[in-house]
């Protein structure tokens, strides 16, 4: 009898020890890498006004692209239920690198900026608590804004598009994201995982140019709405608590 209660017990031990719970009331925290890729595009460069007299004028084929970045990223989160979880990822805000297109490109990059998205989303977990593999499908909402954003090329500055020192200011704005991805746990608290999340939003950059003309310097005020839309792709691992 005592043997039979022992291996009962034993067999308990290893049923626990090898669940992969992924219940209610569970808090997680992951760790990784972000690889942000923009699909890019952007409207023709275009001077609002000049000396503060409205101009509106476009420059045709002009246009301005982002390169891809990867930054440290983070999310925390907690599930509601056995199969929905909300969460929250953050990350180092990753350098991108603003280059000329069309008549632009031979300018080659126009100049330098540093992302911050946060996000909140919620996710829904398919498979059984118990089971290895989780894949899931999310939908949240991120915050958009740009910092330290500089123009660094001085053959752009001096170009007829600006003509003289030139600042640079982007609006923020909420976008969705559309998430799809995957865990894969390795012991009840251990797990590893990859995501792709899809970004639909635009940003506009103001120039602000102190522009130099036979009459002297004058202020001109220029945008470029940029179309960003970035799929990102999240290789992390994780821990729950």
């Amino acid at each position: 009898m005592k043997l039979k209660q022992a291996l009962a017990a034993v067999a308990a031990l290893a049923c626990m020890s090898g669940a992969h719970a992924q219940s209610a009331n569970t808090f997680y925290v992951t760790t990784g890498w972000f690889h942000f890729s923009p699909q890019d595009g952007s409207d023709p460069l275009k001077i609002d006004d000049v000396a503060g007299r409205p101009v509106n004028q476009a420059f045709p084929g002009t246009g301005t692209g982002i390169n891809s970045s990867d930054t440290f990223g983070l999310s925390l989160g907690y599930f509601i239920t056995d199969h929905l979880a909300t969460e929250v990822e953050l990350g180092v805000p990753p350098k991108f690198e603003l280059d000329g297109e069309g008549s632009l490109s031979a300018f080659g990059k126009l100049g330098s900026a540093r992302l911050w998205s946060p996000a909140l989303l919620f996710k829904y977990y398919f498979n059984k608590p118990e089971a290895q593999f989780h894949p899931y499908l999310g939908i949240g909402v991120t915050h958009v804004s740009f910092t330290d954003a500089k123009i660094t090329n001085s053959n752009f500055i001096d170009s007829p598009a600006l003509g003289g020192p030139t600042s640079v200011s982007t609006d923020s704005s909420w976008a969705p994201v559309f998430n799809v991805g995957f865990n894969y746990n390795f012991t009840k608290h251990w797990f590893a995982g990859f995501s792709v999340s899809y970004i639909p939003v635009s940003v506009i950059a103001t120039l602000n140019t102190q522009k130099q003309t036979i009459i002297g310097v004058v202020s001109q005020k220029a945008e470029a709405k940029i179309h960003l839309n970035p799929l990102v792709t999240y290789l992390k691992v994780g821990y729950m608590f």
